[in-house]
This record gives structure tokens, sequence and C-alpha cells, in this order.
């Protein structure tokens, strides 16, 4: 059975292009874990494309990686206008799913590319993005991540306040656990962790503990599956995926809380049995055997990520 797949966060963007920052790949069809070509044999497919920056490394600076990144997915989604289109609202990923289209959102993972400016967020918005982290692995001027610890500060605050006020949704992947309940003390939306697992099952930082995802829960949000194999557990595979998901039904039986947040493109190995977008299948048919049912599973790939755009994005 074919399923439609929404995915919350991918870093195709960048995979796109080579260190110079010129394009080296298209994005109908590549070597990346995400083609068009490949998701085209799914069920339908929303994908979150992330535009990705940091201050940490070296390298091109932030900004001038947010815009190629944007220029290229833009420029990708145009030149590919009869498999996918840009979607600003969940109403028109609803509309592309009935004309046979694919569609993108754009996201940031990562506010170092516009220098963690709040009053830029409008224009952003403006342009199309519609779910925003934080930060990164490292520590910013809004607030620490989970390898350096550190609350919101007074600009993270306004951050978050000013994306829910556009109605970007404000995601927790990478944040430190005390900037993940600074948040929760303020936001007025749901917030969602787009790639973040159960630290219950796989106990590394980058994790939600069981307090955090009923957190999330509380506010009507979600946590997306992460197919990174460190965010899984010992000897990663189909099964482990799976692990987490039924660990956060046991904490949430409704399943309504539960996305899928891959983070292909941006990760180095995947879990066996798993080779790129088109898997979603088989990770699909894998939670059906372990006993969910059909709705269940399509709440998990498609009805729950499109729920959290409906009650904050439209």
């Amino acid at each position: 059975m074919k399923f439609p797949v929404f995915d919350l966060h991918c870093d195709t963007a960048l995979a796109l292009l080579g260190e110079d920052l010129k394009q080296t790949a298209s994005l109908k069809q590549n070597n990346c874990h995400i083609d068009l070509d490949r998701a085209s044999t799914l069920g339908g497919y929303a994908q979150c494309f992330a535009c990705f920056t940091t201050t940490a490394g070296k390298g091109p600076k932030p900004v001038e990686v947010f815009e190629r990144e944007i220029d290229t997915i833009l420029r990708e989604m145009e030149r590919n206008s009869q498999q996918i289109a840009l979607a600003y609202t969940p109403q028109e990923i609803a509309q592309n799913q009935e004309k046979g289209l694919m569609s993108g959102i754009l996201t940031i993972e990562g506010p170092a590319g516009f220098g963690f400016d709040p009053e830029l967020l409008e224009d952003l918005h403006r342009l199309g993005f519609r779910i925003t982290t934080l930060g990164w692995n490292e520590k910013n001027p809004l607030t620490g991540s989970h390898k350096t610890g550190g609350g919101l500060t007074d600009l993270g605050k306004t951050y978050v306040k000013e994306a829910q006020r556009l109605g970007m949704i404000v995601d927790v992947s990478h944040i430190s656990d005390e900037g993940f309940w600074d948040i929760m003390e303020i936001t007025q939306a749901p917030v969602i962790a787009s790639h973040s697992n159960s630290r219950s099952v796989c106990n590394v930082s980058r994790n939600l503990t069981d307090d955090m995802f009923l957190a999330i829960c509380k506010t009507g949000g979600v946590a997306g599956i992460n197919l990174c194999p460190d965010f899984l557990g010992v000897n990663p595979n189909l099964d482990t995926v799976c692990d987490h998901v039924f660990h956060f039904l046991t904490l949430a039986p409704t399943g309504k809380h539960i996305a899928l947040g891959g983070d292909l493109d941006g990760i180095g190995s995947l879990p066996e049995g798993f080779t790129g977008v088109q898997d979603y299948e088989k990770l699909a048919e894998r939670l059906l055997e372990r006993g969910l049912s059909e709705q269940q599973v399509r709440d998990i790939f498609w009805n729950n990520a499109m729920g959290v755009m409906q009650r904050c994005c439209t």
C-alpha cells in the first residue's frame, strides 16, 4: 500500500551545492537521498526543505550559504514545475496533491544566515518560510544548543514571539534542554521537533525526553522521526526506527503527535534497509507488520504534519 509522505526536515538544498556553493546536482534526479523521480513513486509527497546555516566552522559566510540555498531550491522547483510546486499554506499542499504535484515548503535550520534578526522574519515569511529552528549545534545570540547548554536570551524570546505572530512554526530540534523549557513557558502556538527522536530509546542529547515529548503534545505539536543512525540506537534498522514510534505511542496513544523528519541529505549514513526517500514505503510496511493500523500510519506519514500546518500556517 502506498501512503503519502510529509517529511518535516531534509538538507537537500545544501546537498545540491558544492563546496564553492555552485550547484552540482538536480532536484529531479541525483545521487542524494532525495530526488523527485524517486519521490514520485510514493503515494504523494510534501517535503520541508531546510535552508541550513551555522557560524561554526570555516567556509563561506552564512548569509552567502543561505541565499544560495534559497535560490537553488526555488530554481529547482521552477525547473520541475510539472512535478513539484512551492506551498505557502496547507490548503496549497492539499491542492497540489489533488493535481498530482508534490509540494515544497521552505524552512530555516539555524538563523545565522540572516544574523539571528527577528525583524527579518516577516520578509522570510513572505518569501515562503513556514518553520524555523533557533539554532544548530553551537550557542548563538538566541539560545544555547543541545551541545552547549544555556537557555533563551531576551532576543531569543523575541524571536519565538515574532515567528509565532507571523504563523511560522517554532522548531525545537537542536536546542538545549533549558532553551526548550524556556520556549514552553512562552509559546502561544503548537511547537514541533522536526527531526528528533526519543531519548528513552536512544540516550543522546539531540533526542527528546519523555517530558519534552509530552510538552510538545500539549501544545498540539509533533515530533518528526529522524533517520540519523546516531539518534536511533545500536545497529539501526527499520525496526529501530519503529521502536521510537512505538515508545512515543506509549506516551500519547492517539498517535496524533508523531510525524516524519528524516534528516535526509543531512546525515552521512542511513539505517539498514533505508537508502533514500523511496524507502518510506518500506518503513510504512514495517509499521503495519508490527501492528499499526493503516489509519495510524497515514496519520504519522501525512495527517499529523498537515494538522500542525493547519493550526499554525493558514
